[in-house]
């Protein structure tokens, strides 16, 4: 089966809103720092106006209404998951705990098993 290339086009119209929204963005930050002697409120006024109004440019742009569809069919998936009932968490989360535990005594006495024998039959090195 062969797979299509996805191929996106984008218009000057696209590339100018996406321009546009950076320098919306930058003007913002711009306007903060330029207007710290007039205080917080204007600081922070400008800078969301800015960031809202780039938000708006970018998602009226090919890419926001791409990334709006994305969004939307991220939540279809979401709304399709079987999620489990409580009962189901708590008792895979008992069998987690419980395999922990085993393969840490498993691992220990690996470790002991090994000590001894190295330590004790081979090198003679006893404590």
């Amino acid at each position: 089966m062969a797979t299509a290339d996805i191929e996106n086009v984008t218009t000057p119209a696209d590339k100018f809103k996406l321009a546009l929204a950076i320098v919306l963005v930058l003007a913002g930050l711009g306007g903060f720092y330029a207007l710290g002697s007039q205080g917080v409120w204007a600081q922070w006024g400008v800078l969301l106006v800015a960031l809202v109004a780039a938000v708006v440019v970018f998602f009226i742009s090919i890419h926001g209404r791409q990334l709006i569809a994305f969004g939307r069919d991220a939540w279809r998936e979401v709304n399709k998951v079987v999620w489990p009932t409580r009962k189901e968490s708590i008792q895979m989360t008992a069998y987690v705990f419980a395999f922990v535990v085993v393969m840490a005594l498993f691992l220990w006495l690996t470790d002991k098993t090994l000590e001894w024998v190295l330590y004790d039959l081979i090198l003679g090195w006893k404590k």
